[in-house]
């Protein structure tokens, strides 16, 4: 089996919280990222958006893209106008040969409203759920005939959060909203990542692994603390510097047959984390475990 390892720029530059390594340019980003030994890297809102400059950048760098991030507001919004939201994002991936669109829920979110704590996160009822996986099932489908494939990302603070969410919006919607398998956002969400992969392995078509430092998560108040104040807490750090273990990760995903990115993303305060220094470490374990569990690195 095959993987490719991304970085996730967000270690040296977060576009949420500016403070945290706001002035750093996005050629640091990339060049050390192919230093740490990584093939390929996420979408960071620092990338230009010209397909010539992008791939003149990535080729600069010897880095493929992975995947983008995409705010999507289709909770709230129609589907003709998300599809026109999202069309100039899925041609500039196309067009660098990227199949994977990440899909992010940020209509009634709280993941970046720095004054609003995790516990008043906005939830669905099962109805709600239901027209949501509907609106959802038809904007993937339409992605597919776009030649990209949806990786919808649970996320703290969003409508799919906690096992409970996964569970109702996976059983509503069809094999075309492929699922973002993302390790730091369930062990903060109080949901075991390997009781997801067993059930859901093979709706897995694109995977975040980060990992989460156990003495900060069990400090905050989720009444108090939210999303953002975790990350300047310093709740999330880079595979094999947290609590979860990766190799059991890996494992099941060689199980379900999961080949593709397993892209390294911990969004730390970089003057407290040098990016170079931990995205290394993230390659360098994550790399082992990978080998352990029969991937060959591409």
């Amino acid at each position: 089996m095959k993987a490719r390892l991304a970085a996730c720029p967000i270690a040296w530059t977060n576009d949420d919280l500016p403070e945290l390594g706001g002035d750093t340019p996005v050629e640091q980003c990339l060049e050390e990222s192919r230093k740490a030994g990584y093939s390929g890297t996420e979408m960071g809102g620092k990338f230009p958006r010209e397909t010539n400059v992008l791939r003149q950048l990535l080729a600069n760098n010897d880095l493929a893209l992975a995947a983008s991030w995409y705010s999507g507001t289709l909770l709230d919004n129609n589907l003709e106008a998300e599809k026109k939201q999202a069309l100039p994002l899925m041609k500039l991936l196309r067009d660098l040969d990227v199949k994977t669109m990440v899909y992010g829920e940020v209509a009634r979110s709280i993941q970046g409203q720095r004054h609003v704590p995790l516990n008043k996160r906005p939830q669905l009822n099962d109805d709600e759920i239901l027209g949501y996986a509907q609106k959802m099932n038809d904007f993937a489908d339409w992605c597919l005939t776009e030649d990209i494939q949806l990786a919808y990302h649970h996320h703290l603070g969003a409508v799919i959060e906690r096992e409970h969410d996964i569970d109702r919006f996976l059983a509503a919607t069809k094999k075309s909203v492929g699922l973002l398998f993302d390790t730091g956002h369930l062990v903060m969400a109080g949901v075991d990542p390997l009781s997801i992969l067993k059930k859901y392995g093979k709706r897995v078509v694109h995977v975040h692994c980060k990992d989460v430092r156990e003495n900060i998560m069990n400090g905050i108040d989720r009444d108090r603390s939210s999303f953002l104040d975790c990350v300047l807490e310093g709740v999330f750090t880079v595979p094999g510097d947290g609590m979860i273990d990766f190799q059991k990760i890996c494992d099941e995903l060689a199980a379900q047959h999961y080949q593709g990115w397993f892209v390294v993303e911990a969004e730390q305060d970089p003057e407290k984390a040098p990016p170079l220094q931990y995205a290394t470490m993230g390659y360098n374990y994550l790399k082992k475990c990978l080998n352990n569990s029969g991937y060959i690195i591409e």
